[in-house]
């Protein structure tokens, strides 16, 4: 049986609502910082989208359906990652202008923040160690 630790819970649902939206994702020469936003629309609402299931489960008390949006907000996250990366490195398909790009786009510290609220939403259900009077009267 799982329990949930809500204010662990609350914890990484604040951290993951926020760090979309005020911290930054990509750094762009002239233009500056961008948040998740900024940088890919689809990959915003995706992950809003995931949060919000997230949310759902927790406020329905699902415990089960609440570790499963949990580790899908957390792929979701993982993948993001990924698909930013790897349009840095290969947004033209050519090798010369795709290495100037890759120079001057930089990743910023705000995917540090996001895979941390992914990660403590994920490790806010715990497995329940506790036995119950029926197990201990059992065992005697």
């Amino acid at each position: 049986m799982y329990i949930l630790r809500k204010p662990v819970a609350l914890t990484g649902i604040f951290i993951s609502a926020l760090a979309p939206v005020f911290l930054p994702f990509l750094k762009v020469p002239v233009k500056g910082n961008w948040n998740l936003y900024q940088t890919d629309v689809s990959l915003f609402f995706v992950t809003y989208g995931l949060l919000a299931l997230c949310v759902l489960a927790f406020f329905l008390r699902n415990v089960t359906f609440y570790r499963l949006c949990s580790k899908l907000y957390l792929g979701w996250c993982v993948v993001g990652f990924l698909a930013v990366y790897f349009k840095i490195h290969n947004y033209f398909g050519m090798k010369f202008v795709d290495g100037l790009l890759s120079q001057s786009l930089h990743l910023k510290w705000g995917w540090i923040v996001l895979f941390a609220g992914s990660l403590i939403l994920l490790f806010s259900v715990q497995k329940n160690t506790l036995t119950s009077v029926s197990e201990l009267g059992n065992e005697a």
